[in-house]
């Protein structure tokens, strides 16, 4: 082999190694299971917060030998909130403006509201994207939050499930977003409302007491 040869099989396998890297480094995911959390604590690396005023957002690890992840969940144990009141659990780290990002979720109760959702682009307590799912009100529906105020992207109907699993995902590229509900895709829209990078957490309404497991975000370029 010539070394003409040699070298160019060398910068073909480097070639080669940096495209792995890159594919490599585009699927790996940031998750929390919450399992190494203490029992009635909030997680490390994670912060309350509240959209709106009065008693509510109270979020701690409990336990559920139902979850989709291990035996430990995240939840919103207050049944004080009031009816504008959007409830906020927010991780500390900042991620990039595109992103995947899925949680599993569990409604236990709530007469103002149940469910709840994903937040991301998330600049501060009073700007952000939701997707959530509502089993009182039988829908999936995409909003941003701007200034404190709430507005509806786009809705879909879905079947109510209560006090069962469900699966959130969002796809969010440049001014593309999906929601999917249990694999199902059931919204597409457009919104640029919010461009740049933010936190990532969890949301709930009101008096919505929701159990989270296996949050996963996966950075896209």
């Amino acid at each position: 082999m010539s070394l003409g040869e040699s070298l160019m099989r060398s910068v073909l396998s480097f070639a080669v190694i940096m495209v792995m890297l890159v594919g490599w480094s585009r699927v790996l995911a940031e998750q929390w299971d919450f399992e190494e959390a203490t029992v009635g604590t909030l997680p490390s690396g994670w912060t309350e917060a509240k959209t709106g005023t009065g008693p509510g957002s109270i979020w701690k690890v409990l336990e559920d030998a139902s979850a989709p992840k291990g035996s430990k969940v995240l939840a919103q144990t207050s049944s004080d909130g009031p009816k504008p009141l959007f409830n906020l659990c927010v991780a500390q780290a900042t991620f990039g403006p595109d992103l995947e990002l899925s949680v599993s979720l569990k409604a236990v109760r709530g007469k103002i509201d149940q469910g709840g959702g994903l937040v991301w682009r998330y600049q501060d307590h009073n700007n952000y994207y939701i997707v959530r799912v509502n089993p009182l009100e039988a829908n999936f529906r995409l909003y941003r939050v701007i200034g404190g105020k709430r507005t509806q992207i786009a809705s879909a109907d879905v079947e109510p499930i209560h006090r069962k699993w469900q699966t959130i995902r969002v796809v969010h590229q440049g001014e593309r977003i999906r929601c999917y509900l249990d694999g199902q895709l059931e919204i597409e829209a457009k919104d640029s409302t919010i461009r740049g990078p933010g936190r990532i957490g969890l949301w709930t309404k009101a008096d919505a007491v929701t159990w989270f497991d296996h949050l996963v975000v996966t950075a896209l370029k």
